[in-house]
């Protein structure tokens, strides 16, 4: 950042640093890094590394920790089929799940400008469930293409969400009812496809949409995985796109921002991410909605860090997962009746805190 001083009548320019932020040198390029996100992110890193290990030390079978280690080195083979054929893999497709909710999430709440708008609120979720729950029950699809069916419904949800929520723009809180409309829409067209399919069938989707990592493996992580790396481009000019859209409309039309394009852009890649998450282990509720307000509440930034998002997105399916699997052991939970049990209490005290005025 410059800034134009006079002296002796001529004009000169000095730099000026932005307050809170570090400025990285390398050669003539330069980064600039929030100070306070950076030191989040320095946090939730052996934060989620120790979450992790904690997921392959515990269970119906403990593990220590040091042992855990060396057996992901591959440098014991005494634990090979519990760490490396149950755990790690298991750990793999919460990380991956995690993070991808969350920046979805984060995305979908830039676009709408609300705090209550995410992938399991708005429909999305919904609609990619029902579409593998509707695979599933009538033998469309194997396990393999559930994600393929799940992005198509979580695409089609979200564009008649944005085609029904259009009045001349996209105003947050009709975007938000609207969403909501859908999503108990779609929760009753799942409801009817587990009533017409064969009872086994039925019972196993019943499952899936109570979100699970029970049994998933690196087969369901690699599509995920693939999705994440070649939406990576996309993610990253997600995250300068962000800081125009939560300008108010006036200010990015004059700054020459194309609004509606760019609210388009962030918004299909927030659906793809959820949509392709929901296929992999089913709708882990509230994962969307708690990690960039909670990211956001960290950094203290006027724009929902993506990095720190991820990050704590990750961190929340990854202790949900050990939680299901220890609180009641020998007994298994699902992963999101744990997240359900965290975010429905937040909620309810986030659309109080909207209506008494409060920030969220």
């Amino acid at each position: 950042m410059t800034m134009t001083t006079t002296r002796f009548g001529r004009p000169t320019e000095r730099r000026v640093r932005p307050t809170g932020y570090l400025v990285l040198r390398a050669g003539r390029g330069s980064l600039l890094l929030h100070r306070r996100t950076f030191a989040v992110v320095t946090v939730l890193v052996p934060a989620l590394l120790a979450a992790a290990l904690a997921s392959l030390c515990l269970g119906e079978s403990s593990v220590p920790p040091a042992d855990a280690v060396r057996s992901v080195l591959g440098l014991t083979d005494e634990y090979d089929f519990l760490i490396g054929v149950l755990r790690l893999p298991r750990l793999t497709v919460a990380l991956l799940v995690g993070a991808a909710l969350a920046v979805a999430g984060a995305l979908i709440q830039t676009v709408a400008r609300n705090p209550l708008a995410s992938p399991d609120i708005i429909g999305v979720s919904h609609g990619a469930a029902a579409f593998a729950v509707a695979a599933m029950t009538f033998g469309w699809a194997s396990a393999s293409e559930l994600p393929y069916w799940a992005v198509g419904g979580g695409l089609l949800a979200a564009g008649l969400v944005y085609l029904f929520a259009w009045r001349r723009g996209l105003h947050a809180a009709r975007f938000v009812l609207v969403g909501i409309g859908f999503a108990i829409a779609l929760r009753s067209v799942t409801q009817l496809f587990l009533t017409k399919g064969d009872h086994t069938v039925a019972q196993q989707a019943t499952v899936w949409m109570t979100g699970s990592f029970n049994g998933r493996g690196y087969a369901e992580a690699q599509p995920l995985a693939w999705a994440l790396l070649l939406l990576l481009p996309a993610v990253c000019w997600a995250a300068r796109a962000q800081r125009t859209v939560t300008l108010d409309d006036d200010t990015a039309t004059a700054l020459g921002v194309r609004l509606n394009a760019t609210r388009l852009g962030l918004a299909s890649v927030g659906v793809l991410l959820a949509a392709l998450a929901t296929g992999t282990a089913g709708p882990v509720d509230f994962v969307a909605l708690l990690a960039p307000q909670i990211a956001r509440r960290l950094t203290r930034t006027a724009q929902i860090p993506l990095l720190a998002t991820a990050l704590v997105g990750a961190l929340l399916t990854v202790l949900a997962d050990v939680l299901a699997r220890t609180l009641f052991s020998p007994t298994e939970l699902p992963a999101g009746v744990v997240t359900a049990a965290i975010g429905a209490p937040y909620l309810l005290w986030l659309i109080i805190n909207n209506r008494t005025g409060g920030r969220a």
